[in-house]
């Protein structure tokens, strides 16, 4: 029964999640991570039976796991007849088939369960484009070998076996879907060009938000723009930047937009795909680097975020608008501000209210664009 493919198994496959924290984990806290790794499987909507957490100290380049904790994950997955199990980290293709062959059940990696949530999440032509491209991408890494599997199998040396032909054959199939793709995308970036010419001929000044997924960015763009983007408290519940006039006082401040939101270990595929996005930080006058105040890895996140706008080449000016501060009691807030002489310039603001952002507002009424 196990030998056959999950989907002949059972009409429902039994799956389980499996948190890993391995050494140079960014968000310090394993109990967060966990936290958030099942907050992801929950935004990508996948059903599972069961759990199991682990902390690594080492990592194996051939099967990720080292061989005392494969054993342990081999003895769980056949104790619960798991045919599908998700894990929390990044996976190389290699790892990925070496785990299916010795665990005998489909891996879900981190880029996967992140790629799912982004095929949901992002709804304009450009964000649909990006996601297919970095789809594309991976499934090009995870066909990696099965040419030569294939023509191992047709028992013919030194010739083009049909596998070999059959990896050409998706090479081929995978470049062109890729060619397509990045035409349709230049397209639309040469709109976004005229657009952001017209803006800088205009001296119009650009604030972008920016900050960890699930933040307040969408609540805060809503709530000082008045915009309609989709806000929930879930992650990355939008992928697709928004725009909006920002007016203090009744006059006109400038343009204010939305990016996607970051999070620790976001797959290179969906970077590189969202690079033409996220260039439009480099043009900003000022980043909102919105940060969640009643997590408690925000530090960590802080981090992150950082680490992010370093590899896409951005350096602007920045104010740290740590967000949801109605979630903390007073005690809280009091040991919140004790750490915040870190993160200069900062407000403190609750963007469910008016009153919440008067903090923020007060900053912008003040500051030169």
């Amino acid at each position: 029964m196990k030998n056959k493919p999950i989907e002949q198994r059972y009409e429902h496959p039994k799956t389980l999640l499996l948190g890993v924290f391995a050494p140079g984990n960014k968000m310090g806290s394993a109990e967060y991570y966990f936290e958030e790794f099942l907050n992801l499987v929950k935004t990508a909507d996948i059903p599972y039976d069961d759990t199991f957490f682990m902390k690594v100290r080492a990592t194996d380049n051939n099967m990720y796991f080292t061989k005392g904790k494969l054993e342990e994950l081999s003895q769980k997955c056949q104790e619960l007849g798991v045919d599908i199990l998700v894990v929390s980290e990044l996976l190389h293709p290699l790892q990925e088939r070496n785990l299916e062959n010795v665990l005998n059940c489909r891996i879900i990696d981190r880029e996967q369960l992140i790629l799912t949530i982004f095929k949901q999440s992002a709804h304009t032509s450009e964000g649909k484009i990006q996601i297919e491209m970095a789809d594309i991408e991976f499934m090009k890494t995870r066909m990696s070998g099965r040419g030569r599997e294939l023509a191992q199998q047709s028992g013919i040396i030194g010739t083009r076996g049909p596998g070999e032909t059959e990896k050409e054959e998706l090479k081929r199939v995978f470049a062109d879907k890729l060619r397509q793709a990045q035409k349709k995308l230049e397209t639309l970036e040469r709109a976004r060009s005229v657009q952001r010419k017209q803006r800088l001929e205009s001296n119009q000044p650009l604030l972008c938000i920016i900050g960890y997924t699930n933040a307040g960015k969408s609540t805060l763009l809503n709530a000082i723009a008045k915009g309609n983007v989709l806000s929930e408290d879930k992650l990355f519940a939008t992928l697709d930047t928004t725009t909006r006039e920002l007016f203090i006082d009744g006059k006109k401040k400038g343009l204010i937009s939305d990016t996607v939101g970051f999070i620790s270990q976001l797959p290179h595929h969906l970077i590189s795909a969202f690079k033409s996005t996220l260039d439009e930080l480099k043009y900003a006058d000022l980043l909102l680097h919105v940060v969640d105040a009643s997590c408690p890895a925000w530090e960590n996140q802080i981090a992150v975020v950082h680490e992010m706008l370093q590899e896409l080449g951005v350096n602007k000016p920045m104010l740290y608008v740590f967000n949801k501060i109605d979630k903390l009691t007073h005690e809280q807030r009091e040991a919140q501000i004790a750490k915040l002489i870190l993160y200069t310039p900062h407000v403190l603001v609750s963007a469910l209210t008016k009153d919440g952002l008067t903090p923020l507002i007060d900053y912008l009424r003040t500051y030169q664009l």
